[in-house]
């Protein structure tokens, strides 16, 4: 992607933006309604990204000619107070560009939505298990940095403390859009406590980030639910609850089951549960609606085998790798505390790129 072709691309669209209020203005598009307010819409649509565009020109002829007059300038103090403005000139123009690639690529409806959050132990037994246990404490810190709210929905604990799976709801400002490229597999690398003779293990742990669905998205049937009740078991398969308030759905038609017995209630528990089944559905959905524009169904979470990784967390090394951008950061301790700023904020710059690029394809 070259900025010529940005800037070419931002031209058209102005050129269609004054097509558009030329349309507004004729006499057999202002005689219908309906036209007049679908051409106003669109037009609507494009205002902002042609304003930055039109300031950003404003700015570069600004740039230009004060450049060109430090050329020509012979006084130093004169020149002194030029170059001062070619500063604040050059750094009003980067945050109009910043703002116009923000604007080009296409928003996500997601990216309001708050998070069903899955994590599951993948390769490596007992050690999977705790590394899911660590993953979890890591989001949830993130989550607490950043004002989020968190609930756990359902868990399967093991002796030593891990999870077999964990899944959880992450409820505020911003959630899905700064974790949904957390999906995939968690690799890491380190000596785990049930190791005795001090061998470095490679264990896995598969995230999911789903988007919560609302239910105009999602329509269920209650004939397409079977809803069974038991008691809840904790740990080890203790018995919790004396009362039977445990929920397992199963959607009949899509096979999905959710459980959920972190409540003592069962009006709460099916009520958590029906909100994983909602996000697994909208997920379902979304997926396939991608599968007929790209012929191509990507799996969110991949197999959970050791060589199908989007992130590495090395211990021994203290560093954790991302696959997907290339980036490596040390550290770890840190970014195991919650302190994944560094890692989305990366992540998000490329994937803005990816799409900046394929909008203007």
């Amino acid at each position: 992607m070259t900025y010529d072709r940005v800037l070419e691309h931002l031209s058209k669209i102005e050129e269609h933006y004054l097509e558009l209020e030329n349309q507004m203005a004729q006499s057999e598009v202002i005689s219908e309604p309906k036209r007049l307010q679908e051409i106003a819409e669109e037009r609507a649509k494009l205002e902002p990204l042609v304003s930055a565009y039109r300031r950003f020109k404003e700015t570069s002829r600004a740039l230009d000619d004060t450049r060109t007059l430090l050329e020509s300038e012979g006084d130093e103090g004169m020149r002194e107070l030029i170059r001062e403005e070619i500063k604040t000139l050059e750094a009003e123009l980067e945050e109009i560009i910043n703002d116009m690639k923000v604007l080009l690529v296409p928003e996500d409806p997601n990216d309001k939505k708050d998070v069903i959050m899955e994590i599951r132990a993948g390769t490596g037994g007992e050690e999977a298990a705790l590394f899911a246990a660590d993953l979890f404490k890591m989001y949830a810190r993130y989550a607490q940095a950043q004002g989020w709210k968190v609930d756990v929905i359902d868990a399967s604990e093991t002796p030593r403390g891990g999870f077999k799976e964990i899944i959880l709801e992450i409820k505020g400002k911003g959630a899905y859009r700064r974790l949904k490229y957390e999906s995939g597999v968690h690799r890491v690398q380190r000596v785990p406590v049930t190791e005795a003779s001090g061998r470095i293990h490679t264990s896995t742990a598969t995230v999911a980030v789903l988007a919560e669905a609302d239910e105009v998205e999602v329509e269920i049937n209650p004939d397409d639910l079977r809803i069974d009740i038991f008691h809840s078991s904790g740990a080890g398969g203790q018995n919790v609850n004396k009362v039977a308030t445990a929920v397992r759905i199963t959607h009949l038609p899509t096979g999905l089951v959710v459980t959920c017995q972190d409540e003592r209630s069962q009006l709460k528990n099916k009520m958590k549960a029906m909100k994983v089944l909602m996000a697994r559905l909208l997920n379902q959905k979304q997926r396939e609606q991608e599968e007929k524009i790209t012929a191509e169904r990507r799996s969110q979470v991949g197999t959970a085998e050791r060589a199908d990784k989007i992130r590495t967390y090395n211990f021994p090394q203290d560093r954790v790798t991302d696959h997907r951008i290339g980036i490596t950061l040390h550290g770890l301790e840190q970014i195991m505390m919650g302190e994944l700023d560094p890692l989305i904020d990366a992540l998000l710059t490329q994937k803005q790129a990816e799409e900046l690029e394929a909008s203007l394809a």
